[in-house]
């Protein structure tokens, strides 16, 4: 592209890099990273490392308490279930999964959603309001009653649990970025890549959808931890990925029974859900303190 056009392109095109430099560094991002990627270390490492099956059952070792506890013996770290299954290793591997399906949807759903809100905002008249009009129908779905709809009628996997995350997920990336492209749209690099012949599908992927990025970013990163969390209630409720495949739901919902004589069952994932969600939340509020300081001009 000419020099006409690359002098049009507006003057924040490094905003997500500086947004990322100003989140950085803080101390706060920097112990929230740290955090996130020991716990997805661990649980790539913990089937390596421990020697025990997540799935298989020893009822010799049942309602073993945590090593620091009497009555605790090794190799169970933190305990076992009320089937004698290793909990630690449950937990890690339902919090790979719960990673894992927050990752995957996000991705989805970003790509999915900033596509029908390019396209929609870029293009207006009738195209516009029917795809905001679907856009406002899917937002008035509760999350719960489109996964019991879906989950309910077939056996629940990970595929599936995905599915129902990515539609009820992609409407409000939508019109985020139906938002900023209406505003991007009338701007003066966008005119010079019409006159210079660039066609609509090159201007709204290479010049529009950049743009929305740092509006965005920070979004992404705390529905990585509201999908982590939705999956944990779908396996609470019964309706998420079943047994024998350890989900943070479906370990904290047994452990309910068991309270009183073996609080860990419950307690162990609920701090590792727990640990990996505030990281996620720090992240997303570090990159959102950035991203406003950046556009104010004093980052």
């Amino acid at each position: 592209m000419s020099d006409i056009a690359l002098t049009a392109r507006p003057k924040n095109r490094g905003v997500t890099a500086r947004i990322v430099a100003g989140a950085w560094s803080s101390t706060e991002m920097k112990i929230a990273v740290c955090i996130f990627l020991a716990l997805a270390l661990m649980t790539l490492l913990a089937p390596l490392v421990i020697d025990a099956s997540a799935t298989k059952i020893t009822v010799a070792d049942r309602f073993l308490p945590p090593v620091f506890m009497e009555g605790g013996r090794f190799p169970y770290l933190l305990g076992t279930d009320q089937l004698g299954r290793d909990l630690l290793l449950r937990s890690l591997i339902g919090l790979r999964n719960a990673l894992a399906i927050g990752v995957v949807s996000v991705l989805l759903i970003f790509v999915i959603g900033c596509a029908i809100g390019i396209y929609s905002g870029y293009r207006g008249g009738w195209v516009d309001v029917v795809l905001m009009r679907i856009t406002d129908v899917q937002m008035s779905i509760p999350v719960i009653i489109l996964a019991i709809t879906i989950l309910g009628m077939s056996r629940p996997t990970a595929v599936t649990v995905i599915l129902v995350l990515v539609l009820a997920g992609w409407p409000t990336y939508a019109r985020v970025a139906r938002s900023v492209t209406l505003a991007e749209r009338q701007k003066e690099y966008v005119r010079a890549a019409k006159i210079l012949g660039a066609s609509d599908l090159r201007i709204m992927a290479l010049h529009i959808a950049p743009s929305i990025l740092p509006s965005i970013a920070f979004v992404a990163v705390l529905d990585i931890a509201r999908m982590m969390i939705f999956e944990a209630i779908f396996g609470f409720i019964g309706i998420g990925i079943q047994p024998p495949t350890p989900t943070f739901g479906t370990i904290i919902s047994a452990g309910t029974q068991y309270l009183l004589n073996a609080w860990w069952i419950t307690i162990v994932p609920g701090c590792l859900l727990a640990l990996a969600l505030t990281s996620l939340n720090l992240m997303g509020g570090v990159l959102e303190r950035s991203r406003n300081l950046v556009l104010q001009g004093k980052l």
